[in-house]
């Protein structure tokens, strides 16, 4: 009984973390609009638009961008062993990290995002 609970533990646990985005029909496509990466989490698309000098994070609720007043976060890359950790602040439309960032293909970005009056999502980005 012991194995089953914690057999059933871990596939909850696996099953909170940010999805490669998918479509889920007519008005659910999860398509980059800004040139990025998406991936699916809490429900919402999180785009990740690298550039050397910024990182933009755009968020969309079912194709409708989310307010970000209030909202913050993290970004930690890794690129080979190389670690670069940057916040992201509200800028505009997006979430937003300055700084000096390697965007290579192959760059692992994790972000916590916290949006006001939500869960913290936590997501994680190869890019390409």
């Amino acid at each position: 009984m012991k194995t089953l609970t914690l057999f059933a533990a871990l596939a909850l646990a696996g099953a909170a973390h940010a999805q490669p985005a998918h479509s889920h029909g007519a008005g659910h496509d999860h398509q980059a609009l800004h040139g990025g990466v998406v991936v699916e989490a809490s429900d919402m698309d999180f785009e990740l638009v690298a550039k050397p000098d910024t990182i933009a994070l755009y968020v969309r609720d079912h194709g409708k961008a989310v307010e970000l007043q209030g909202a913050t976060g993290k970004l930690t890359l890794l690129a080979g062993s190389a670690k670069t950790e940057a916040p992201l602040l509200p800028a505009g439309d997006r979430l937003e990290a300055k700084g000096s960032f390697p965007t290579a293909a192959g760059t692992k970005v994790v972000a916590t995002v916290q949006l006001a009056g939500r869960k913290p999502a936590n997501l994680r980005f190869a890019l390409k």
